[in-house]
């Protein structure tokens, strides 16, 4: 697979190349899935006739609900092809399984290699995996592949642990790191507590995922900002799901995650499901594109986004993701006001004399949603911690949610349970109550 230069190509080559993809696609589910093949007999769907990107409209969407309740039927290929199971969270709260063939990593590591080379990634770097390759997460394994397919030097070091990162960096002397932005801010507290002098350290780089480092309009939001404060390096945002099977990452110019149009078809839809106009918010919807094992069709992923077509000053042609606004299922009415928890996220990750956090949204009495933010605080704070908050709270966002002080040892428990892969830092209790 080597169809890369297709992001340099024009907006209508890029269209034609995306529909003989799509084209293939609906044929093998039309074939191999036993999920689309119902919904192409119980729509009436000739995938013959579906021609065009806009033709795609036709067709129900696919949801995280169907991925739980039919999970085996998106399956495409006989199990003994299966090389790698690997889960992800869903709706119902049981993980939904993805099941990859050798194909399938093939393309993964494709896809990774691709994107860090978005990212200026070379062969001749060192980088310094701060994320899980096990807990049956994909994109630890990912990022491993890629960058195996790049010809990079891998640390695998995994998540956490501030000791075990800075002895490997001063060891191995990795010129990138891999890892949440949040926990950038860790290793700086860790290294500024022990004499490390990390600002002249062999990392010039960091390719962030799971947060966002940028508002909308591509500039550094507050954690950004702190991070560069602290120390100028180079950051790098990546956007993916276990779903989606492919990553939008930002080239150096920061303008957004750029699109693979070999992996995968994006869609932008509104609360009806219909498109949005340009640089709207709308729901991203995903046709994957060369998956062998469970590919996916026109697939909600929840996440709220805008898409910018302009050509990006790389030469990418093809077109890019803004920062994730929120999830659409995580929508927060608060006071009057709109938010994501992203938002709430951006105050308490920047206010120094917060250790760490958890979010919980629940309905109070009068069946409106209710946002309770339990904090856990470093050793030297302020008087009137409680009103100091609820000011930055009402500066950045208008409205302050409740307050509690809780001890940072029971917040990092819950931010960090044994059987999670990623930090544990909003709670939404609305969809146990609904039940």
């Amino acid at each position: 697979m080597n169809n890369a230069e297709i992001e340099y190509k024009s907006k209508e080559e890029i269209k034609r190349f995306q529909e003989e993809k799509m084209q293939e696609a609906l044929q093998y589910l039309s074939r191999h899935s036993l999920f689309y093949q119902r919904m192409f007999r119980e729509h009436d769907i000739d995938v013959a006739q579906i021609r065009q990107l806009e033709d795609l409209r036709q067709i129900p969407f696919t949801d995280k609900k169907d991925l739980q309740l039919y999970n085996q039927d998106f399956l495409c290929v006989s199990p003994e092809k299966v090389i790698d199971f690997i889960t992800t969270s869903g709706t119902l709260g049981d993980p939904v399984t993805f099941a990859m063939t050798d194909k399938d990593l093939d393309r993964l590591a494709y896809n990774e290699k691709i994107s860090f080379l978005c990212t200026g990634t070379q062969p001749s770097d060192i980088v310094q995996l701060m994320t899980t390759i096990d807990k049956r997460f994909m994109a630890g394994l990912a990022y491993f592949l890629g960058l195996r397919e790049l010809g990079a030097g891998i640390v695998r070091v995994g998540n956490g642990i501030p000791e075990l990162q800075w002895d490997t960096i001063q060891r191995i002397r990795p010129n990138t790191i891999m890892c949440v932005p949040s926990f950038i801010l860790h290793i700086i507290k860790y290294a500024e507590e022990h004499g490390i002098d990390y600002r002249n350290s062999s990392v010039k780089k960091v390719v962030c995922i799971g947060e966002n480092l940028r508002e909308q309009d591509f500039s550094l939001n507050l954690l950004g900002q702190h991070i560069k404060e602290k120390w100028d390096i180079d950051l790098y945002s990546t956007y993916a799901s276990t779903e989606m099977a492919t990553t939008f990452a930002e080239c150096e110019y920061g303008c957004g995650g750029h699109h693979h149009p070999e992996l995968i078809i994006c869609e932008l839809v509104d609360d009806n499901g219909l498109p949005v106009e340009e640089g709207q918010i709308g729901e991203l919807v995903v046709t994957t594109l060369g998956v062998e094992g469970m590919p996916l069709l026109r697939f909600k992923t929840g996440d709220l986004v805008s898409i910018h077509t302009e050509q990006c000053r790389c030469g990418r042609t093809s077109m890019r993701v803004s920062p994730v606004v929120g999830r659409a299922n995580h929508m927060i009415k608060y006071k009057g006001t709109t938010l994501y928890p992203p938002s709430i996220n951006d105050v308490l990750d920047n206010t120094p004399y917060v250790e760490n956090y958890v979010v919980e949204v629940d309905y109070n009495e009068s069946g409106n949603d209710a946002i309770l933010v339990r904090i856990g605080l470093r050793s030297q704070v302020i008087d009137d911690v409680v009103k100091d908050l609820k000011d930055r709270f009402r500066a950045k966002i208008r409205v302050a949610p409740e307050i509690e002080i809780c001890p940072a040892a029971d917040i990092r428990k819950i931010n960090f349970p044994d059987i999670s892969r990623k930090p544990v830092k909003f709670i939404d209790k609305r969809l146990s109550s609904a039940d």
